[in-house]
């Protein structure tokens, strides 16, 4: 069980989207260049780089505080709660207000030209200049507010990621405990039952097991495993399941291709063999069948694993159609572990059969 303490270590935001934290030094670096260009633009369109450095150097405090003002306050509390009309009747206002103190620093600072770029000297406030003023400082806050956008989206879009990667490590992990913690009992007393009679199938049993529980708890942790050693696990799973159902289970294993030098999800393809198991053997009454058929040809594994359906009611084979929280898994597994033209996963009901059909690039 994950505690309390664990999940909260998950779903910190400091441990998701690090690479795009805006940090001071960003900021700095960001006003200075901003500061820096429109200097140099603007001395050079004047050929006074004194005078346009006093003005950037007035403008760049509005600049800010516009900025700020919309990305920290009116975004969060009007645009991210869908509060449009406000948001826009107060982005007005504070570049309405923004005119007044940017004309009348400028006057009385700077220059009483406060428009040396427009079409006439304006003759205090007048309509064009207002218009372009405020076009201007919205050119501002509307580019710092989608390079504010921007960072926020990659850091999401990196911080889903990684929770898909968490989630993906500990399904995994949840993975591990599918296989029945009956069949794990049930070989145990087959091999008590073994050495009782003193069998000579009975080390060959206890190491089956070994190596079955080797791989369960280890290969696991791997991104991918050796399509071999899955393989083989599955044999063994399969071999030991002889045991206790001896006469009543015909089961076929035909594996043809190479598996070495292949490589996929570890615990994959283990519960469609337990599934088999769960639901077309435990719940038949009399012999029961299994066919497990795994090719390799080129990139690409073809698994196919079929077995009877019991005869009983419509609503225990609804529930091997729904075969449960392991198939479910291995769906999500699948889902975000390999991309949609690296495998087909398909299931059917047929002539008494349940079949599941797997081709997986490896």
């Amino acid at each position: 069980m994950i505690a309390d303490k664990d999940i909260e270590a998950l779903l910190a935001p400091s441990n998701y989207g690090s690479k795009y934290t805006i940090t001071k030094r960003h900021h700095v670096i960001f006003w200075t260049i901003y500061i820096l260009f429109n200097t140099l633009r603007w001395g050079s369109y004047f050929d006074d780089y004194t005078y346009s450095l006093k003005t950037n150097l007035l403008g760049f405090p509005i600049h800010m505080a516009l900025a700020y003002l919309n990305v920290y306050v009116l975004m969060p509390k009007f645009v991210y709660k869908r509060k449009y009309l406000s948001y826009s009747v107060l982005v007005f206002l504070a570049l309405f207000l923004m005119l007044f103190v940017k004309y009348y620093l400028t006057y009385y600072l700077v220059s009483t030209n406060v428009w040396p770029e427009g079409p006439e000297e304006p003759n205090g406030l007048n309509f064009n200049y207002a218009v372009q003023m405020m076009l201007g400082e919205f050119y501002v806050v509307a580019f710092v507010t989608a390079i504010k956008v921007t960072i926020d989206w990659l850091g999401e879009n990196d911080r889903f990621n990684e929770l898909e990667k968490r989630q993906l490590a500990t399904e995994l992990r949840f993975l591990r405990t599918q296989v029945s913690p009956h069949f794990f009992f049930n070989t145990l007393n087959n091999i008590y039952a073994l050495t009782l009679s003193k069998s000579d199938k009975a080390p060959e049993v206890v190491l089956k097991l070994s190596d079955l529980m080797r791989y369960l708890l280890y290969a696991t942790k791997k991104r991918k495993q050796d399509l071999a050693l899955e393989l083989q696990s599955i044999q063994n799973y399969i071999d030991l399941e002889r045991i206790r159902f001896n006469e009543e289970l015909h089961i076929s294993v035909s594996i043809q291709g190479n598996p070495k030098h292949k490589k996929i999800a570890p615990m994959l393809l283990m519960p469609f063999v337990e599934n088999a198991f769960k639901h077309g053997v435990n719940h038949h009454i009399g012999a029961a069948e299994i066919i497990l058929e795994a090719t390799v040809e080129g990139d690409f594994l073809n698994f196919r694993i079929s077995n009877t359906i019991p005869e009983k009611t419509s609503k225990s084979k609804k529930d091997i159609k729904n075969s449960g929280i392991g198939l479910t898994n291995v769906k999500k597994r699948l889902e975000l572990g390999y991309s949609a033209k690296d495998y087909e996963l398909t299931t059917k009901e047929t002539n008494q059969l349940y079949i599941v059909e797997l081709k997986i690039k490896v």
